[in-house]
């Protein structure tokens, strides 16, 4: 009986052994799960982030998918519906590399930067126009081969005298007219009371000059016809003296709004230039 009762003993407390083991693993486990939950999810965000592209503030928020047509290239941009037109614009420029200040964004007209794109009713697989250019395009823009060298020539010509210039110089070289007017450098005299003869035009032939001032019109004379011009039509006139007699200038009228328009006389006598200038451009004092 007692080697019985001793076995008894011994099961007995075996089992009691056991079931104190079983108890301490299990309190082992509640106790770490908690905390291995939250390292769990701590890792889990981390990671999200590292490869969100700064998209977290849109985890949660309603979503819409766009398609974004920008200088024939198309881009897919998902974006929260709440976003308003001016966050749109920030979505494109990252996409594009267009500033915002540069984006004309399209859809069923001009797209408004304060409302939101739920508000502009945007729905899935709308297509978004944008127009606009990058700083570096507009930099990049090419002049016309033909624009640069009227430009450069334009530039030449301003350094170089009038009276230099092959167009003038043709009639320069031809000398002065045999029935030039007198000339007195230095002063300055009101428009004489007969025209103004002895000069040339463009074309080498003689010229003369009329003030209607009555009618507010200068005559044009030559031998083939007469041009009567309103003085108000005639928009700028130009002169330069002639080099090497500067008591005589090179005189344009431009009747029209480009220089292409400019009649140009020579051999002006220098005491009447200022008097014609102010006279055609509505400067003259009458008297």
């Amino acid at each position: 009986m007692a080697t019985q009762a001793g076995g008894e003993e011994v099961i007995m407390d075996t089992e009691a052994k056991q079931k104190e083991a079983e108890q301490l693993c299990g309190d082992a486990e509640g106790g770490d799960a908690e905390p291995t939950t939250g390292t769990d999810v701590g890792d889990a965000t981390t990671q999200d982030s590292s490869i969100s592209n700064g998209d977290d503030a849109d985890d949660g928020q309603e979503m819409v998918d766009l398609k974004i047509i920008w200088n024939k290239n198309k881009y897919d941009l998902k974006i929260p519906v709440d976003n308003t037109g001016a966050q749109l614009k920030e979505r494109i420029h990252s996409l594009t590399g267009l500033p915002p200040a540069m984006q004309k964004v399209m859809y069923k007209g001009l797209l408004p930067e304060d409302k939101t794109l739920r508000e502009i009713k945007i729905t899935n697989g709308a297509k978004i126009m944008v127009v606009g250019s990058t700083i570096n395009d507009v930099l990049a823009v090419n002049t016309p081969k033909e624009v640069i060298q009227q430009e450069v020539k334009a530039e030449e010509n301003k350094k170089e005298p009038l009276c230099r210039q092959k167009q003038h110089r043709k009639v320069l070289d031809k000398g002065k007219p045999d029935d030039i007017m007198a000339s007195v450098k230095g002063t300055k005299e009101r428009l004489p009371t007969v025209p103004l003869s002895g000069m040339f035009n463009k074309s080498g032939g003689k010229v003369r000059l009329t003030f209607k001032l009555e009618q507010d019109q200068l005559w044009i004379g030559t031998k083939e016809r007469t041009e009567k011009v309103p003085m108000g039509s005639i928009k700028n006139v130009v002169t330069e003296p002639i080099e090497g007699h500067e008591d005589y200038y090179m005189m344009a009228f431009q009747l029209g709004p480009t220089e292409a328009s400019q009649y140009w006389v020579y051999w002006v006598p220098a005491q009447f230039v200022d008097a014609i200038k102010d006279t055609v451009l509505g400067k003259w004092q009458y008297f």
